[in-house]
C-alpha cells in the first residue's frame, strides 16, 4: 500500500486549501481513510475518518463545518477540503488507509493505531 499525500501550502487565515491523498496497491473501496494532523510540539489529531463500507464517519469538533471529505474512486484518490483556515490549523497533515474491517469509527473518536499505511505528511501553514 502507498499513499501519496499532497496539497498544502501556505494560506491566510480565512483561506482555503484542498489536500489529495492518492492511493495505490489496494481495493480502494475496501478501505478506511483517515486524516490526521500534527502542529509543532504537538500530539497527533484525528480529524477525520470515514468508512464507507462501515457506514462510518468520524469528523473532530475543532473541524467540524469547516472541512470536508470527498473520494475519487476513479482515480483512487481522497481529498480534504480545508476552508475557513485558522492559524491554529497550521500543522503537517496526514492521510492514512486501512481495510475498513481493521478500523474502530465512532461519532466520538477514531484511533490512529488502526491504520497500518500513512502518507508522507504535507505542510499546512495559515499566517494571521
Amino acid at each position: 500500500v502507498q499513499l501519496q499525500a499532497s496539497g498544502g501550502g501556505s494560506v491566510q487565515a480565512g483561506g482555503s486549501l484542498r489536500l489529495a491523498c492518492s492511493a495505490s496497491g489496494i481495493a480502494f473501496d475496501d478501505y478506511a481513510f483517515g486524516w490526521f494532523r500534527q502542529a509543532s510540539g504537538k500530539e497527533r489529531e484525528a480529524i477525520f475518518a470515514t468508512s464507507e463500507r462501515a457506514g462510518l464517519t468520524y469528523v473532530a469538533q475543532s473541524v467540524k463545518g469547516r472541512f470536508t471529505v470527498s473520494k475519487n474512486a476513479a482515480k483512487d484518490t481522497v481529498f480534504l477540503q480545508l476552508n475557513s483556515l485558522k492559524p491554529d490549523d497550521s500543522a503537517v497533515y496526514y492521510c492514512a488507509a486501512e481495510e475498513w474491517y481493521r478500523v474502530v469509527i465512532t461519532s466520538a473518536f477514531v484511533r490512529a493505531r488502526d491504520f497500518g499505511s500513512w502518507g508522507q505528511g504535507t505542510q499546512v501553514t495559515v499566517s494571521s
